[in-house]
């Protein structure tokens, strides 16, 4: 069931792809019913950031988009797994799925760096680098990551990528073993891709957390929960994006041969898979966990069931329901995890009103 057979110049290399068949549909089923929407929701907060004149809020919508672009394509990459690997559609629409599907890691990626930056910025430097926090620079930084992920795609474009197996069925995106053309972009993905930001991302982090160590006006319970969503951060991204760079350089430095793929196969694509996860833990991490969010969100649920109520009684209601969260409107207010640790930095000489300094590190 689900036997793959690739021709390449040199040999056949028969695989079973039973893993397509039976794991995958789980996979892009649960990250469509839940990335979806909380994408969407993530989208819209990050738009209101935008308006807030935030620039964490560029990084958020552009994170966003990257990850709804994937979505996008997971209908047909479903289908493509329910007729056993058998690709039905054109050679570029394989083309541009494939794209969408491996370079949306390092998209996400260089977002969640720059975010991760700008937090460290605002903390450990909170008078300094203003020039880097603006939304200008947030756009700029924002073209430059697409310009770069753009052209690293239009290489796949130069290869065919659908074949033909032994069962005449269309194979998308797939060269067991690996191609010579594939080992070089596969080093420039994992050295420049992956290994370069997230040593930015950990060094960042550090910084972070040396920060917050060094705040003495700070309770041992704020500080603990600042660390633990730091923490957790890191964890979900190397979690997502650990396993499968770490396999691709293995791939890209031993396999030479039909058995090396065999064997390295279902590992290699439970990895691949694990990197979907982080559609639905980028809004959860950078926006649902925030109390601005959170009051935005109730928000939004107030008013939807005040229209629904309205509808059903066929008479007006109010807007807000008696005791529902008002909507924070401020320019100081962040889409995600590391609000809260601004306030952290407030001397007793500046508490972080409207005229003081430290008011700007969100």
């Amino acid at each position: 069931m689900g036997n793959v057979t690739v021709n390449s110049s040199s040999m056949n290399c028969t695989i079973d792809h039973t893993i397509h068949q039976t794991l995958a549909p789980v996979v892009y089923i649960t990250v469509l019913v839940v990335g979806f929407p909380a994408n969407c929701l993530s989208l819209y907060f990050g738009y209101l950031q935008i308006k807030a004149r935030n620039e964490l809020g560029v990084y958020l919508c552009n994170l966003t988009v990257a990850d709804l672009l994937y979505i996008c394509s997971l209908p047909f990459w479903l289908q493509y797994v329910l007729q056993h690997d058998n690709w039905l559609y054109g050679d570029l629409s394989c083309q541009v799925c494939g794209i969408l599907l491996y370079e949306n890691i390092y998209i996400s990626v260089g977002f969640l760096c720059c975010i991760s930056i700008d937090r460290y910025l605002a903390v450990a430097h909170p008078f300094r680098f203003h020039q880097f926090r603006t939304l200008k620079a947030a756009v700029s930084i924002s073209v430059v990551i697409w310009a770069k992920e753009l052209l690293a795609s239009a290489y796949f474009l130069l290869h065919k990528e659908v074949v033909e197996d032994g069962n005449q069925h269309r194979v998308c995106f797939e060269h067991y073993p690996l191609q010579p053309w594939q080992r070089g972009i596969n080093y420039y993905r994992f050295l420049v891709g992956f290994l370069f930001p997230l040593c930015l991302l950990l060094a960042a982090y550090r910084g972070i957390l040396r920060a917050v160590h060094r705040s003495h006006g700070t309770q041992k319970s704020r500080k603990d929960q600042i660390q633990r969503l730091v923490l957790s951060t890191m964890v979900i991204f190397l979690a997502c994006f650990l396993p499968y760079h770490v396999l691709l350089l293995v791939r890209s430095l031993w396999e030479s041969s039909c058995q090396f793929a065999k064997g390295i196969f279902n590992a290699y694509h439970f990895s691949l898979l694990l990197t979907s996860f982080n559609c639905v833990a980028d809004p959860v991490l950078y926006c649902f966990v925030s109390e601005t969010t959170h009051r935005d969100l109730a928000r939004l649920r107030a008013a939807c069931w005040a229209f629904l109520t309205c509808s059903r009684t066929g008479g007006p209601r109010e807007a807000y329901p008696l005791g529902a969260p008002e909507a924070s409107t401020g320019k100081n207010e962040e889409p995600e995890l590391l609000r809260k640790l601004h306030s952290t930095f407030q001397t007793p000489t500046s508490p972080g009103g409207a005229g003081s300094p430290t008011a700007r590190l969100a």
